[in-house]
């Protein structure tokens, strides 16, 4: 019962590189939470179409996003692109992500992904990450992961990041996950930290809710094309919702709060998803 479910769980351990959602790293990996993986894992194919708004304290202004996403199986791969338009700190911006899963036998499976920017200082200009993922217990239902990343930034700041990641399935309706980013920012040897907790309730094709929480240091955060956050702690928590109104198309609801030293961000994004 539990197999169908980690087809695209890989895409689950490429997001734990980025364990908090920040402005640069946080959602424009190819990256899939445990919900968004069952749904996906018993389609040949997928879409979901997004938007969210973000309000900032401290004068930083607000945020508003677009995003679709796809997913395509073929053979043994997991092929998924994404396309995002995003307005931040005051200025446009745009994302392509292209990633691919491969499933090497019944235990384990990789990803690889690849991101770029248009040239926005808070994107990167470029952003690579491969996670290699395997399954444990006799029904296969605890997942491990060992994931390395690395991010160019417009700025000229790098970072170089290994996570590492667990997820356990138990008979539904629960999934328990859980990860740290160990992460090394240049110029300077910023060494940082990041882990996450999460929990999701609830049965694929009906409603799926989970509830997520972040916390650890960043290394660099671009708050203008000349002005950086530098080796800082912040913490998210986010909570979101997945309901199938039919057996292939669904609608998502999701909150989220970020903190830093300087700003406290506050969101909401909805979105629509269609399985083919």
């Amino acid at each position: 019962m539990l197999k169908h479910h980690f087809v695209t769980l890989s895409f689950l351990a490429a997001g734990i590189g980025p364990v908090l959602a920040q402005a640069q790293a946080g959602s424009e990996l190819p990256a899939m939470s445990a919900p968004a993986a069952q749904a996906a894992a018993d389609e040949r194919s997928s879409l979901e179409l997004s938007t969210g708004a973000q309000s900032l304290t401290s004068g930083f202004g607000n945020w508003h996003d677009l995003s679709l996403r796809g997913t395509h199986k073929v053979d043994r791969h997991v092929l998924l692109g994404e396309v995002s338009a995003h307005q931040r700190f005051n200025e446009n911006g745009a994302f392509l992500s292209l990633g691919d899963t491969y499933t090497f036998n019944d235990d384990w499976f990789g990803s690889v992904a690849l991101g770029m920017g248009d040239g926005a200082f808070y994107l990167p200009r470029y952003r690579v990450d491969a996670t290699l993922n395997r399954k444990f217990l006799p029904a296969r239902n605890l997942v491990g992961s060992v994931g390395a990343g690395y991010y160019n930034a417009p700025d000229g700041h790098t970072d170089r990041s290994l996570s590492l990641g667990l997820a356990y399935y138990f008979e539904a309706p629960w999934i328990v996950e859980g990860g740290v980013r160990f992460n090394r920012s240049n110029p300077g040897s910023v060494d940082t930290q990041q882990q996450f907790v999460a929990l999701t309730w609830g049965r694929h094709k009906q409603d799926l809710v989970t509830a997520r929480y972040g916390w650890g240091s960043e290394g660099y955060l671009a708050l203008a094309a000349n002005r950086q956050l530098v080796n800082f702690d912040s913490r998210e928590a986010s909570l979101s919702w997945r309901h199938w109104l039919t057996p292939q198309t669904g609608v998502l609801v999701g909150a989220n709060r970020y903190t830093n030293p300087l700003y406290r961000r506050t969101g909401l994004n909805v979105g629509i998803f269609h399985a083919f």
